[in-house]
């Protein structure tokens, strides 16, 4: 059986800088891929490759064994790939529901709803309390604005959003750096919650607790080059570490 998401010598150059060389990996469907690396070994690069943001220079992508080309965020969206980077793309102002359905609004079902565009409200708001249940993701009040809710429940609030509109693979940038011990702990129940429902996971970390919590495998990037790739009693911090900084040999895979 095919690996969920695959990439072959994956390359990437920026001029005379070469970002990524020759990057292959791989994550199946239900599992949890960590990618971690120091500054600038291509973590951001990979991210943005895969869900469409930037084009490669070289290689391969296959998404269920077929060959894939994203030409946009969109399309790699369309193609069951969604990534939520640090910034959480959310609207402040506006409520949880909005937010859950920004760009995919619900029309309201009578003909002259949906001549003026009118939004069925009730039916969003379902939709959104129902998702929110379904991954156990804690937030009291969907009509609450996003400025007014934890810097944990707006994670959450992406990567449930996320999850919930896309079908394959989930590309998840540094999501707990900016949150307390306990706000973390919710976001990482809630990744590991997204996997066990079949969907491949890539998170880009910077934090090794968060990598040994809810990875099932790792890979390490150093200067534009997977310098190792670690599962089972192989996943720890001092590996980690090790291959981060260069302590352990490289091309030990």
């Amino acid at each position: 059986m095919s690996a969920r998401l695959a990439v072959h010598d994956l390359t990437k150059h920026y001029g005379g800088v070469q970002a990524l060389r020759g990057v292959t990996l791989q994550v199946d469907a239900g599992e949890v891929l960590g990618v971690v690396g120091d500054n600038g070994a291509g973590k951001s690069t990979l991210l943005k490759i895969l869900s469409g943001a930037v084009f490669p220079s070289a290689g391969e992508i296959l998404l269920d064994g077929q060959p894939a080309r994203f030409a946009n965020p969109a399309a790699a969206h369309a193609a069951g790939v969604a990534a939520v980077y640090q910034d959480l793309a959310l609207a402040g102002q506006r409520d949880v529901v909005a937010n859950f359905f920004l760009g995919r609004e619900k029309l309201a079902g009578n003909w002259l709803a949906r001549r003026v565009g009118w939004l069925d409200g009730k039916a969003m708001a379902a939709h959104t309390e129902s998702e929110l249940a379904r991954l156990r993701t804690r937030i009291p009040d969907v009509r609450a604005s996003s400025r007014d809710l934890s810097g944990g429940q707006r994670q959450a609030l992406a990567i449930a959003r996320a999850a919930a509109w896309t079908s394959k693979v989930l590309l998840l940038d540094e999501p707990t750096s900016a949150l307390g011990v306990e706000q973390q702990h919710q976001v990482l129940d809630l990744i590991r919650r997204v996997s066990t429902e079949g969907m491949a996971v890539i998170l880009i970390s910077h934090q090794m607790p968060d990598v040994l919590k809810v990875c099932d495998r790792a890979v390490v990037l150093r200067l534009g080059q997977v310098v190792a790739t670690l599962s089972g009693a192989e996943l720890t911090s001092e590996n980690l570490v090790g291959y981060i900084t260069g302590a352990m040999g490289e091309g030990e895979q």
